[in-house]
């Protein structure tokens, strides 16, 4: 039996970067990567796989011929969905529905789509489960929400086995100082650090966010390209990492692995809370995914020295904190 090939869109992007790189490890899988970029370079870690220039319009019809798995991250980012929600509804909306039908066209077995918690709305607080009714307000939730519709659809018209993963905040290093995601909370934290040796927060850090590690997003996706039919329920669910933190905590966090990891510590900055400040509580349930059968494993702090020892390598000058 030859090996399972997957498509990976966007695998040269933040997440899916991070995804490609874990599932090239995996003996019995063929991955074919598509990126936006014209310049590809076949990284050193993609033993056995190619590299593509493909972007959702393409002419390319037969992108997933011979393909046992389609895992798509492709996507127009919350900042130019914010400034141009046309083409955010264009590229993560319609571009969607447009793979999808030529996964289906060409026999793809499985489609998994890679949405955000964000389609419940925002901010987010409260009991979130996959019940929990949708209410997104920001065009890069709603167009993902879009997304979502096309495919659990089609996974429910019988056309194909169509996966939906709902993803909290997934953090950690990305495979190259060039995927420009520094604006990201943990990313950003890390390049501050080693780049002014301080971490400033805009805010007074008391909100509450779910966290997962980017190595647990890549053995979630591995879970589902391998998981029976019969586990994938209705197609839907939530991917978080059990871990609600504070914007105040997760600072902190980083600041005490900055000095075991690079022997400094920076000062924290933040805007003083104010009397009738609030705390809302947050569980994004995973209860669901557990029952697949996936659990957690990976260390948040793991994922942070090595976001850390990255933006060290890449952009610290000499100076001394």
């Amino acid at each position: 039996m030859g090996k399972r090939k997957i498509l990976i869109t966007g695998g040269l992007g933040y997440v899916g970067g991070r995804v490609a790189k874990y599932l090239a490890s995996e003996s019995d899988l063929a991955l074919q990567i598509t990126s936006r970029s014209t310049k590809l370079e076949k990284p050193n870690w993609l033993a056995d796989g190619e590299i593509l220039h493909w972007e959702i319009f393409d002419d390319n019809n037969a992108i997933c011929e011979g393909i046992d798995t389609v895992v798509h991250f492709a996507a127009v980012n919350e900042i130019i969905s914010a400034q141009d929600p046309t083409t955010a509804m264009k590229v993560n909306g319609i571009g969607t529905l447009r793979l999808l039908q030529l996964a289906q066209a060409a026999g793809v077995r499985r489609f998994i789509y890679f949405s955000t918690a964000h389609v419940y709305g925002a901010p987010l607080i409260g009991d979130i489960s996959e019940q929990t009714v949708p209410r997104p307000i920001h065009p890069y939730a709603i167009t993902h929400k879009v997304a979502e519709d096309f495919v659990l659809a089609a996974r429910d018209q019988g056309k194909i086995e169509g996966v939906v993963l709902r993803l909290s905040n997934g953090f950690g290093a990305p495979i190259s100082s060039d995927v420009n995601r520094w604006s990201l909370l943990i990313n950003d934290l890390c390049l501050q650090a080693v780049t002014t040796g301080k971490l400033v927060l805009r805010s007074n850090g008391l909100q509450l966010r779910d966290f997962i590690t980017l190595q647990d997003v890549g053995r979630c996706v591995k879970h589902f390209i391998n998981l029976p039919k019969i586990l994938c329920d209705d197609g839907l669910f939530n991917l978080g990492g059990d871990c609600v933190l504070s914007i105040y905590k997760i600072t902190q966090l980083v600041a005490l692995r900055c000095s075991i990891i690079l022997d400094f510590n920076p000062p924290i900055e933040r805007i003083d809370s104010k009397p009738g400040d609030q705390i809302f509580k947050l569980d994004y349930s995973i209860a669901k995914l557990k029952l697949t059968g996936f659990s957690l494993e990976s260390r948040i702090e793991d994922e942070i020295d090595a976001t850390l020892l990255l933006c060290n390598n890449a952009f610290r000058k000499k100076s001394s904190y």
